[in-house]
């Protein structure tokens, strides 16, 4: 006997795939091999060439041409200052196929190095999930606050914070129960949750799952597709900083759809 695929479940499956392919990006989040954070002295980070230190809002870089730092096609030779904003994606400086991430977290400076022969992208045999299940979407309703609010989370990486810009409530009913969870993002160009459930340490990644909302109604009307839940990339690798999910957004339901947790016991 044949099974028959739907609609809704191929549409899953495509986009399923898609966050595959994006896991296997040559200088993605699994080809991180490590993540150090700067001090205010020069020093050597173990693997790099250059000499790397915080200072005030700027990372210095000290270099010699034939170190091969590249940054936006430039070599780097002397003193260099980079600008990384904060909680913002890196700046990239290559050196061969490798890249140096020069990122700032919580005023913190820290160099990531992405390299495609990273053990993790090797190893990636794809991302675990629950089976798509119509059940898990549901309508729900955005209440704009009257002007955007800033929302502090703490971060898996002990004492960062992340800041993010709330622009109101999604209030949904699933299993007869009334729940409401704080969106991040803008109404005009798309919201998003950052959510836990019950799941979250067994089945799924403990700090958080995010959930695309999309565009809002003209009543306010969203759709909420839990099974297109995914994992931060700090479900991925060590060496991410991501966000936990703020107070308001901790479900005491299981919510057994979306991505699973690709390091837990549970899923292999």
């Amino acid at each position: 006997m044949t099974a028959v695929t739907t609609e809704f479940e191929q549409q899953w499956r495509a986009w399923h795939a898609e966050r595959e392919a994006w896991a296997r990006e040559p200088l993605g989040w699994l080809s991180l091999t490590g993540l150090h954070w700067l001090g205010e002295r020069d020093e050597v980070v173990d693997g790099l060439p250059g000499r790397w230190r915080g200072s005030g809002d700027t990372v210095v870089v000290t270099a010699e041409a034939g170190d091969g730092l590249v940054l936006d096609g430039e070599t780097l030779s002397g003193t260099t200052e980079l600008t990384p904003g904060e909680g913002a994606p890196g700046l990239l400086v290559r050196v061969g196929e490798r890249a140096v991430e020069v990122i700032r977290r919580t005023g913190l400076f820290a160099l990531r190095v992405h390299d495609p022969a990273a053990p993790t992208l090797a190893a990636f045999t794809g991302i675990p999930a629950y089976e798509p299940d119509s059940r898990w979407v549901v309508r729900g309703t955005f209440a704009p606050y009257d002007s955007v609010r800033t929302v502090t989370t703490g971060a898996v990486v002990a004492g960062l914070e992340h800041h993010h810009p709330a622009a109101g409530t999604i209030a949904f009913s699933l299993d007869g129960d009334e729940h409401r969870l704080v969106a991040f993002g803008d109404p005009e160009s798309g919201l998003r949750v950052l959510f836990t459930d019950a799941t979250s340490g067994v089945t799924t990644y403990p700090g958080a799952r995010v959930l695309s909302v999309g565009v809002p109604d003209a009543d306010g009307g969203v759709r909420l597709d839990f099974n297109r839940a995914q994992n931060l990339p700090c479900a991925f690798t060590a060496f991410a900083t991501c966000p936990v999910a703020p107070a308001e957004n901790r479900l005491s339901i299981a919510v057994e759809a979306g991505e699973r947790d690709p390091r837990s016991e549970v899923t292999r």
